[in-house]
């Protein structure tokens, strides 16, 4: 006989307990642990065998209706979404508070809608018209984009059910969205779980593209059940500082393309812009050479993008602690690297501060950027600037070792793009063969020492 089961779900975490406790044994929080509503359980001897319908089996190469992306009207959303809307697909974006994730939904849905297509933009946060001022101040008033401000699951799915299903479906935000047929807040771990289930039931479908707008905590993860996030297609997370003008959009999840490619977005007073080439914006201001400064061409995803590295060395005096402070850049790589420095090459870091930025907002997570940031801490402690038209990459080991890394020569045919004439990497790397970068292969992190200390 079916009985039922009660619950408890962490609201920060999404962790399931059969018992209430104050701290939520998963991620740790105090007093987040609320109850769901009671699920039946079924006993054993339950039959299934007369319940439910047969399904239909298909084979790989059965011939079907091709899916073709559609565009968004802006080149670096279709990049970073693998090129272009997929018909059917759910997409999660996720931004700190202020980043831009409306302004850019926004720009998108009405491009879409100027195309001939239909689309529609819920928004659950604001008023229409507030939505209409901010379209108002992008010049995108004469677009014909259908705008609602709505919370109600329900009577999203019964509009849409009475109309033509349309070709996007902009939710903001799922935090916000509320169900009567489940018990609890809007924003709760059930709510969100049950409204981002109907909505992309709806979507899969009616083969619309649905893009769901998430709330981020504190460390930067989508809020909400981790479960979320296996339930969509896509997961996009919108980056930058707000105080920097530059804004990536990061693809961390994609069923459809490339995972961790990268779209670039300069906010100004018009709203967005995309950047075509986002090296020359990252290596913008470094008109002379200094010491402690290095360009280190980076792959995201297909694209590679040079930016600048900065390091600064200060002495302090004996019986002082230093100091070592990072970003941009993994931390903890940066102190293995100043251990193998000091353990391999001599140098003496340990009586002086470190402080490593990453130029532009821009953050570093290629274990191709170790040499870069070698170079740079090495020119900084001698205090003699790298060459101007140089970059460097490789990965440093334990050994004091340069390893090869991954599309060395896409790093350095970009640089030769931009004007760069020597490259620095893996001796074991192949040169591009580009006439304008004469490529210099270093074996071991003394080497790189020798050159920049014995540079004139």
């Amino acid at each position: 006989m079916a009985k039922p089961k009660r619950r408890y779900a962490c609201q920060a975490c999404g962790s399931v307990s059969n018992r209430w406790q104050g701290q939520c044994a998963d991620c740790g929080e105090w007093n987040t642990l609320a109850e769901e509503a009671p699920q039946t359980v079924f006993s054993a001897k339950h039959d299934l065998s007369s319940g439910g319908r047969p399904i239909r089996f298909e084979a790989l190469d059965a011939p079907g209706e091709k899916l073709q992306r559609r565009t968004s009207g802006l080149g670096e959303f279709d990049r970073a979404l693998g090129g272009g809307l997929v018909p059917g697909s759910a997409i999660l974006m996720g931004g700190d508070p202020g980043i831009g994730k409306s302004t850019l939904l926004l720009q998108a849905a009405a491009n879409i809608a100027n195309s001939a297509a239909t689309a529609v933009y819920v928004s659950g946060e604001e008023a229409a018209g507030q939505v209409r001022l901010r379209a108002e101040r992008l010049g995108l008033s004469s677009a014909p984009l259908m705008l609602a401000s709505a919370t109600s699951v329900r009577d999203i799915l019964t509009t849409l059910g009475n109309m033509e299903p349309p070709a996007l479906l902009v939710i903001d935000s799922i935090q916000t969205m509320h169900s009567d047929q489940i018990e609890g807040a809007p924003g709760t771990v059930s709510q969100v779980r049950g409204c981002a289930f109907e909505l992309i039931r709806y979507a899969k479908e009616n083969g619309v593209t649905l893009v769901l707008v998430g709330h981020v905590t504190k460390d930067g993860s989508i809020a909400g059940p981790r479960v979320l996030e296996h339930m969509v297609d896509v997961v996009m997370s919108f980056e930058g500082e707000r105080s920097h003008q530059y804004r990536i959009l990061r693809s961390i999840k994609n069923r459809f393309g490339p995972v961790d490619e990268i779209g670039v977005f300069a906010m100004e007073g018009a709203g967005l812009a995309e950047v075509g080439n986002p090296s020359l914006l990252f290596l913008s201001g470094r008109e002379e050479p200094m010491a402690g400064s290095a360009v280190f061409p980076a792959m995201e995803g297909t694209r590679p993008v040079l930016v600048e590295i900065q390091a600064l060395i200060v002495r302090l005096q004996s019986g002082a602690t230093p100091r070592r402070a990072v970003v941009g850049w993994d931390s903890g790589r940066l102190a293995m690297l100043l251990a193998v420095l000091e353990a391999r090459c001599g140098l003496n870091f340990s009586s002086a501060e470190v402080y490593l930025n990453v130029a532009g907002g821009y953050r570093l997570a290629d274990p191709a950027a170790d040499l870069a940031v070698a170079a740079a801490l090495v020119s900084a402690l001698g205090d003699k600037p790298l060459p101007k038209d140089a970059v460097w990459f490789g990965e440093v080991s334990l050994a004091g070792e340069i390893r090869p890394v991954a599309h060395a020569g896409i790093r350095q045919r970009e640089a030769a793009k931009l004007g760069f004439g020597r490259g620095f990497g893996p001796a074991s790397s192949t040169p591009a063969d580009d006439k304008g970068l004469r490529y210099d292969g270093l074996t071991l992190l003394p080497n790189l020492v020798d050159r920049v200390l014995g540079a004139s």
